[in-house]
């Protein structure tokens, strides 16, 4: 291993193939977002994430690149799975919890989505994320629920859980949103 200047790990040099092992890799695609933007300001949020089910309307593309999945929607509640793979691995071998926190922001934000009427959105202000246990590939796929607690004209309040393969909790999520009219396209 090499370090730089200052005493961190920059590179690691000459490492045999053999010790390693292969390069992975991952290919990820999607579609232009922007035309399923539009056709979000069309339907109310119910029917647009239904649509997406459908296959009536792509996935976002964060779907392809993080691996997730819509299930089911219906008014307030949402459920998505996330099949882990090693491309969302920590450095110590687990999947990191960023790729936890996304998926609970997703289904909190779709949740409260649900119950929006066409030409409105969301965005998160705020989530608090419990992780419970860690998960790897070999969890099976993250499957998380999220559920509107309380839906405003300005805030809503969502509260997401992912479970892995076995029904175990592996992290909660409390979330807030703010819920706003979308301008029009100029």
């Amino acid at each position: 291993m090499s370090e730089s200047g200052n005493g961190a790990v920059a590179t690691v040099e000459g490492a045999a193939d053999a010790e390693w092992g292969e390069v992975r890799s991952r290919t990820v695609e999607w579609r232009d977002p922007a035309g399923p933007a539009r056709k979000a300001r069309e339907l109310d949020g119910l029917g647009y994430l239904r649509a997406i089910l459908g296959g009536d309307i792509p996935a976002p593309p964060i779907a392809s690149l993080m691996n997730l999945r819509f299930l089911e929607a219906e008014p307030g509640r949402v459920v998505f799975a996330l099949d882990p793979d090693e491309s969302q691995y920590n450095p110590i071998g687990a999947i990191h919890g960023g790729a936890v926190c996304t998926l609970l922001d997703s289904v909190a934000g779709c949740a409260v989505h649900t119950t929006l009427p066409a030409g409105w959105g969301y965005t998160s202000v705020e989530i608090k994320v419990n992780y419970i246990r860690g998960a790897t590939r070999d969890s099976g796929a993250l499957t998380a629920t999220g559920v509107v607690k309380k839906s405003g004209r300005r805030i809503a309040f969502a509260e997401g859980e992912v479970t892995d393969s076995q029904g175990r909790l592996v992290a909660t999520a409390t979330s807030t949103l703010l819920v706003f009219e979308v301008p029009p396209e100029s």
